[in-house]
């Protein structure tokens, strides 16, 4: 590979209401730094939104002991649609976001008494490791997993996203597409069954084939550090077929509607995705402006029509109350930044 992936940069969620969506994530998720507010028009993914731009406000949010962020969306020019069904586990697309966890324990009992719906109790995965399954506001599933790969550790004992749950209609050519172009080439665990720690969730009662990923290489980059190392899980039925999530809908309606990793080199990523047949279906001017920050955006889609982005950015505001703004492109592309410069967000993380 000519390009760099750093890691998950954000999961995308598509809800009612940004503003209600963002403060439910701070208080449970520590997702409490702003690195982008805009309300704008949206006209890059026309192929996505019925050929039309539309208004909407999106907040990038990160917690800085570790992970992904999450992009919190709200269509302001139309409603946003739900599915028209209740999605299930296996169903295709993004159907559960993985969150890490340095006390599982912990995490536990605080969204408890913060009145979080939890679907299952504490309870070890196919992989050894504890897990447990919990709701937000608007029905979308998480998964809390214990981790032990930090950032920084003078925060709540949570941090972002370090996986995705994709359900999938044939698991080995998604398995294939995963690796060759994500770099998920390691398998965790492979099993067919009926599955316990499921039981309380969508979807657990049938019988599913699940597949857990890793990649072999560490993740390099400006932002690895941060964003740390990931997982993905590949869900497919056994018995009858996962129904499509976003058929007949918007990206932008409710939902996952993306999963974004932090990329270098995306003219080196267009060309290696277009030879293994998954061609850039939408991707932005080199110079587009995202508000505060300034980079550039791709997406393609995996076989079953779920929409991977790829930023690469160019300029990151570090301490926007000092006007300092990072430049990306006078680094050396492999090299993570600083860890004293990036802890420098905590002095931008919203107060209550």
């Amino acid at each position: 590979m000519s390009y760099l992936i750093s890691g998950i940069q954000q999961v995308g969620i598509g809800n009612p209401n940004v503003h209600e969506a963002f403060a439910w994530y701070r208080k449970n998720f520590g997702m409490d730094i702003p690195m982008l507010d805009e309300d704008s028009e949206a006209t890059q993914m026309l192929p996505y939104t019925g050929n039309q731009g539309h208004k909407r406000h999106a907040i990038l949010a990160i917690n800085l002991k570790g992970g992904g962020g999450f992009e919190i969306w709200q269509y302001k020019s139309r409603t946003p649609q739900p599915c028209p069904f209740q999605v299930e586990i296996g169903d295709l697309g993004f159907t559960c976001a993985k969150m890490k966890t340095a006390d599982i324990q912990r995490s536990y009992d605080r969204l408890k008494a913060n009145g979080v719906k939890l679907l299952t109790p504490i309870i070890q995965g196919p992989d050894g490791k504890k897990h447990f399954y919990l709701e937000d506001l608007y029905g979308n599933l998480f998964e809390l997993i214990e981790f032990n790969d930090w950032f920084y550790k003078g925060m709540l004992e949570q941090g972002g996203p370090c996986g995705m749950v994709i359900g999938v209609s044939d698991m080995e050519r998604s398995k294939k597409f995963y690796a060759d172009i994500l770099g998920y080439d390691t398998v965790i665990y492979d099993k067919e069954e009926v599955y316990a720690d499921w039981k309380g969730i969508r979807g657990s009662d049938q019988k599913a084939r699940r597949v857990l990923l890793s990649h072999s290489k560490p993740r390099a980059g400006s932002f690895s550090r941060l964003l740390g190392s990931s997982v993905i899980e590949l869900v497919q039925y056994s018995e009858k077929k996962g129904r499509k999530i976003f058929e007949n809908r918007y990206w932008g309606d409710l939902g996952f509607i993306h999963f974004c990793f932090d990329i270098k080199d995306m003219q080196g990523l267009k060309k290696h995705c277009a030879e293994h047949g998954h061609p850039f279906t939408v991707e932005s001017n080199p110079d587009f402006d995202m508000g505060e920050a300034a980079g550039q955006f791709a997406y393609i889609e995996d076989p079953d029509g779920a929409l991977i982005e790829f930023v690469e950015t160019h300029k990151i505001p570090i301490l926007k109350k000092l006007g300092w703004y990072l430049d990306l492109d006078k680094r050396a592309p492999e090299k993570p930044l600083p860890d004293w410069m990036l802890k420098t967000l905590r002095f931008s993380r919203f107060k209550e």
